[in-house]
Order: structure tokens, then C-alpha cells, then sequence
């Protein structure tokens, strides 16, 4: 076969799972439509939990002067995101060309094969392998791998050609967006709204204006038309009264508040990551975020799966936990779009809505759901509080000197924490070296991790088991389970100590 996976689509997503495939030891084909980016940025951002993400395998530091905001919105009403611990509204200001820039680098130094200008034209599923026919310079070629990954996008051509069931709600109107220089516009941060639709403006620098449009009618019926620029300046003009024709458009584009989700993000062979699997209203930087957890939940498995080492279930896992993440995703960004684009008649809702966001416990709810902080994969769910849930970025001492959660995540491998040094524990743990570097770590500030004497993570940062206390001659019972169920069986050989050794990060 020509590779162990196969993903089509080179945007966040399709990079993110060929990043992560690679760390996983997967030979991964990546094809491309597009000859080269288009410089286009949709998103302005990314979440909370997907710099968490990035931060896990040492991305973080590519995005030079990444700077996080506090606040942010839910449907266009204000509000501080810090009021729950680990949350923020996320990075700001950094364009996705900017990060897929940094990930196309990053997989390509994996050994990541990216072709571009490689266009998906249709498949054939085989009982141990996926045969795809592209489009080349050359002219038509044909892949195989054991699986197939669609990360194009919301218009997917994989989800069509697999018959991937696509339910939802069709879209009520067409918004535009531009990035338009010259126009000197009024700032719009949360949007103005007059008699015929919405209007957001923001400054992105050196005279240049970010411009989102929503007019009040019906949606385009040809909903991959290309936009002209005098069509947004007229929807601009109808609205506000403004003339920003004389403008010079960076680019223009459409989207709208389709709402739709696959009913499985895996059939057979064949699987969906980021938009392809779930299409929605534009809101708060998370389409692009989600798309990022998508491929790190994804990533790994699917490795462990072509390596051969997958326990039963592994791959099955992918949908179990992301759909679920994928639904509260549709539905927040549905009743955001009721509140933010929603016209006169959603005036009472706001009105309701606004009172409730000045308690706490509202606010703490929204910036979890918003910003990716209150996932948790039912999957692991159990008696502690953090099974289920991402270890929380902190910093943590050991003999060779600080280190972090986030970074002994790097090499995407499996991390057992051990903060109480048991010796029991690490000796249970022992038989997957390869697979899980154990940790003999102390935090200066416990916080988060104060009734937590061991944890397994998972490679995507997922707590799997929690120890909570030490010496407790159940622990390495419970340790050994959890690590099957995640990591498989051990290898037969577990190879010499001295090897195992150097899979183990020897701190206290």
C-alpha cells in the first residue's frame, strides 16, 4: 500500500491529524486540492483548549507574540471568561494562514507526505484497504492505504463519495465576509444592529478592516457561488448607508448557519475529521478549534491501530467522544446565531439572556462550553472529578529541574504522573515503557492535582485513572486495566531494564 492513512484536505485539521499520525509512527499521505494556501483567513483564532492542544506538542511557541483575551461573548453579550479557572475566550489576532502555516512546517518535519494540487475524485472501499482516485498534474492516480480520513471541509467530497448520513437544520441567510482596506470604518466589535440586518467591523492593522455582513432575507439557493465584492459592498451600503465600494478587498467570501452533523464519524475504513464531520454558524473561533480536538482524539488511535497495537474499541472510541463534543458544539453555536444575527423578534430573548449572565454560575457554564474547558469524555467518567477530563496545564518539579503537563505530552506518547512516589505503581506501568513515560513528579502549587497521587494520561491529554491516594494496594490492579484498555496488551518482551529506563523521565 502507499501509506498507513491517507487524509484528504490540508487545512488545521488534515494537518493537525498528519502531525500527530506521524508522532504515532503512521506513514501518512496527506493530498490537497489547492496548488498552494490561499492566504484567506476565515478564522481569527482558536480557543481555550486548542492552544492547549498546540501547547502539547510544542506548537505554542511558533505563534510569536500570542497574546489570550479574557473576554469574550456568548451571541454577541460580553463577558469575562477567567471567572472559570484554565478558561479564556483564546488567542486572538493570529489568522488561520498564519496557523496553517505553522502546522504545515510542523508535519513536514515529522516526514508528513503532503501533495498538493492533488484533487480527491472518488473511492472504493476494499475489505483491508481504501483505494482512492486523484486528480494530479500528471493526470488521474491511484491510492491505497488501510484508511481514509476526510478533513476537506464542509463541502467534503470523502462524506459524499463514503455516504456519510449528514442530518441538520438548512440555512435561514447568507452572511459575507471581506477584508477590505481603505474604508476607515467605525469599529462594530459585537455588531450593530439596524432596520435590514447586522454588521460587525474590527481593525486587523495597516488600515486594514475585517467586515461581516447579514442581511435580512432569504439565503442564496447555489451555496458554493463565488462573491464579488460589489455585491458585499451593496449588502454593506443597504444596511448602514455607508459607501465602502472605493475599498480594495483582500478577498471576499459567503458562509451561513446550516446546521448539520454526520450520525458517525467512522464507517469502516473511512473517517471524517473538523468541518467535514460538522458544519455551523461561525462563532467565537470554534469551528477551527474543534476541528484541531478532532485530529488529537483521532490521531493517536489511529496510529496505535495501523502499528497493530490498538486494543479492541480503540478506533470505535473516536466517534463515542467527539460526537458528543461535535453536538454541544452545533447546538451552542444555534443559540448563539438566535441571539447575535436573530432579528427584532429575539429582542426579548436577549433581554432575559442578559439578565442571566450576571451570575457566575452562568458565566462559568458558557465559558466552559465556549471555550472547550468543560469536556468530558464519558468514556473514562468515574468517581474522581478529573477522569474524563484534560490534565490542566501546570507547571511541576523533579530532579532534573521544572518541567510541565504540556510537555511531557511533546512526544505524544502516554504519561503516568506519579506525585506521591509510589514505587508500586511505576513498577505496574513498566511493561508499556514504550508507550507511557512515567513521571516522578511533586507540583510547587498542587491546585488542581491536590487529591491526585497518580494519573495515566492519554497521548491526546485525557486523565484515564487517578490515584487518590498513595501506597493504596488497589492502585496498580486499577493502573494495569486502564492501560489496556488504552494502550493494549504489553509488548512480549518488554525489553532490558536499562531500555526501559530511558523511556522514563526520572524526576521527584
Amino acid at each position: 500500500m502507499d501509506a498507513d492513512v491517507i487524509v484528504v484536505g490540508a487545512g488545521p485539521t488534515g494537518l493537525m491529524l498528519a502531525g500527530e499520525l506521524r508522532l504515532g509512527g503512521a506513514h501518512v499521505i496527506v493530498v490537497e486540492r489547492l496548488e498552494r494556501p490561499t492566504g484567506q483567513s476565515r478564522g481569527l483564532g482558536f480557543t481555550a483548549r486548542a492552544m492547549e492542544v498546540f501547547d502539547q506538542r510544542g506548537l505554542l511557541a511558533h505563534f510569536e507574540g500570542l497574546e489570550v483575551a479574557p473576554l469574550g461573548h456568548f451571541g454577541g453579550v460580553q463577558f469575562d471568561y477567567t471567572v472559570l479557572p484554565d478558561a479564556h475566550f483564546g488567542a486572538r489576532g493570529i489568522p488561520q494562514s498564519r496557523t496553517e502555516d505553522v502546522l504545515e512546517r510542523w508535519v513536514i518535519s515529522l516526514g508528513a507526505d503532503l501533495r498538493r494540487g492533488w484533487e480527491f475524485l472518488e473511492l472504493q472501499e476494499h475489505e483491508d484497504r481504501v483505494e482512492i482516485a486523484v486528480a494530479t498534474p500528471r493526470g488521474v492516480q491511484r491510492l491505497s492505504a488501510p484508511y481514509l480520513v476526510g478533513c476537506g471541509g464542509g463541502s467534503s467530497a470523502v462524506r459524499r463519495a463514503a455516504g456519510f448520513s449528514f442530518p441538520g437544520t438548512d440555512a435561514t441567510r447568507t452572511m459575507y465576509l471581506a477584508d477590505v482596506a481603505g474604508c476607515g470604518l467605525r469599529p462594530r466589535f459585537l455588531g450593530e444592529r439596524l432596520e435590514h440586518g447586522m454588521v460587525m467591523a474590527a481593525p486587523l492593522g495597516e488600515g486594514v478592516d475585517r467586515i461581516i455582513v447579514v442581511p435580512d432575507r432569504a439565503p442564496d439557493q447555489e451555496r458554493e457561488r463565488s462573491v464579488s465584492f460589489a455585491e458585499v459592498a451593496g449588502a454593506w451600503r443597504r444596511i448602514t448607508g455607508e459607501d465602502i465600494s472605493n475599498g480594495t478587498a483582500h478577498w471576499v467570501s459567503s458562509f451561513t448557519d446550516a446546521t448539520r452533523q454526520v450520525t458517525e464519524y467512522r464507517r469502516g475504513r473511512v473517517l471524517l475529521a473538523g468541518d467535514a464531520a460538522h458544519i455551523h454558524l461561525p462563532a467565537g473561533g470554534q469551528g477551527l478549534s474543534t476541528g484541531v480536538q478532532d485530529a488529537a482524539n483521532l490521531g493517536w488511535k489511529l496510529a496505535a491501530q495501523s502499528r497493530g497495537s490498538a486494543p479492541r474499541g480503540l478506533l470505535d472510541s473516536y466517534h463515542a467522544e467527539r460526537h458528543a463534543a461535535g453536538a454541544r458544539l452545533l447546538m451552542n453555536t444555534q443559540a448563539q446565531g438566535m441571539l447575535f444575527v436573530g432579528g427584532p423578534e429575539m429582542d426579548p430573548l436577549r433581554a432575559l439572556f442578559g439578565e442571566l449572565i450576571q451570575y457566575d454560575d452562568v458565566k462559568r457554564h458558557l465559558a466552559g462550553l465556549v471555550s472547550g474547558v468543560d469536556i468530558r469524555y464519558d468514556t473514562m467518567a468515574g468517581g474522581h472529578r478529573l477522569l474524563g477530563r484534560r490534565i490542566p496545564p501546570r507547571v511541576l518539579a523533579g530532579e532534573s529541574g521544572p518541567t510541565s503537563t504540556m510537555e511531557l505530552l511533546h512526544p505524544a506518547r502516554g504519561v503516568l504522573l506519579d506525585l506521591a512516589g509510589d514505587a508500586a505503581v511505576c513498577a505496574a506501568a513498566g511493561p508499556w515503557a514504550g508507550q507511557v513515560v512515567t513521571a516522578r513528579v511533586r507540583t510547587e502549587v498542587p491546585g488542581a492535582l491536590a487529591d491526585a497521587a497518580a494519573l495515566l494520561v492519554r497521548p491526546d491529554g485525557y486523565v484515564a485513572w487517578v490515584a487518590e491516594q498513595a501506597q493504596d494496594p488497589q492502585s496498580p490492579k486499577g493502573l494495569r486495566a486502564a492501560l489496556h484498555r488504552w494502550f493494549g496488551a504489553p509488548p512480549a518482551a518488554a525489553g532490558p531494564a536499562r531500555e526501559r529506563a530511558a523511556d522514563t523521565a526520572r524526576v521527584r
